[in-house]
């Protein structure tokens, strides 16, 4: 059986295995690169969650990979492997086609145009034709998803996208430093005020009523502000579950780059 090429991404938070999904509908290999205590929120749908626990997200398997040739081993079966090298060392030895930066830091962390024979970086940081051969938009709104061949993404406003009509109330911030512990999950419906976690002693309270949507690892260190959780005002339990709508946006974004850039 002929094997698709190779697609390495940066970053496994949701956004990222949102491209994944997307790039292993249509026939692509995905190995995924994290650092070693991702601090993902919507992990329930994060293929980062599998250096936790064992994870799945779509009916597609996740699981860490030790060394560059497991990884490919099983990119090569159907599972996206990801690798703990938050620099991307092992891009050298992986060799793929394709390199696509979503860590979503808002900065370039390190990723460079001839890395990989394509090149994408997804929101702001990157300079289209500079750093990468295109950038795609990951700010809500007209331009979620559109790709840029030159130039940069839309700077970064600093205000969380809006979700059910509400934006900056719906998240969850570390109102202390330490590490965390939950006390609610994903899934779970709350209400103004409800505890869904501490940190050291320190109870942490949903922001909004809804369905908590995302919920940072237990024992993840945090600093004060940190963004450690977001409440959907949505009442739709599989919304937890399930690729997001901006996710998937971006990741046709994605593919819509890596097409274009193959044929020119």
């Amino acid at each position: 059986m002929k094997r698709g090429k190779l697609v390495v991404i940066r970053g496994g938070g949701d956004i990222a295995t949102g491209i994944a999904c997307r790039l292993k509908a249509c026939g692509f290999r995905v190995i995924m690169l994290e650092i070693e205590k991702p601090t993902v929120i919507r992990h329930t749908v994060a293929f980062a969650q599998c250096l936790f626990t064992a994870t799945a997200v779509e009916g597609i398997k996740s699981r860490p990979a030790v060394t560059a040739a497991a990884a490919l081993a099983d990119a090569d079966n159907g599972i996206v492997p990801v690798l703990v090298d938050p620099t991307g060392q092992s891009i050298r030895e992986l060799r793929p086609d394709i390199v696509v930066d979503a860590i979503l830091a808002k900065k370039n962390c390190g990723t460079f145009r001839e890395m990989a024979p394509i090149v994408i970086a997804v929101g702001p940081g990157f300079t289209a034709g500079v750093d990468a051969h295109a950038v795609v938009e990951s700010q809500r709104g007209h331009y979620l998803g559109k790709v840029y061949y030159r130039g940069e993404a839309l700077p970064n406003t600093g205000v969380p996208g809006e979700v059910g009509g509400k934006s900056g109330e719906r998240i969850i911030r570390a109102n202390a430093a330490g590490y965390f512990t939950p006390q609610a999950q994903i899934g779970d419906v709350v209400k103004v005020g409800d505890i869904v976690g501490e940190i050291e002693g320190t109870l942490v309270f949903a922001p909004l009523s809804g369905i908590l949507r995302g919920l940072i690892n237990e024992g993840i260190h945090v600093h004060t502000g940190m963004k450690i959780g977001d409440v959907d005002p949505r009442p739709v339990k599989d919304h937890c579950l399930t690729v997001s709508d901006k996710a998937r946006a971006v990741g046709g974004g994605v593919l819509e780059a890596i097409l274009a850039l193959a044929v020119d």
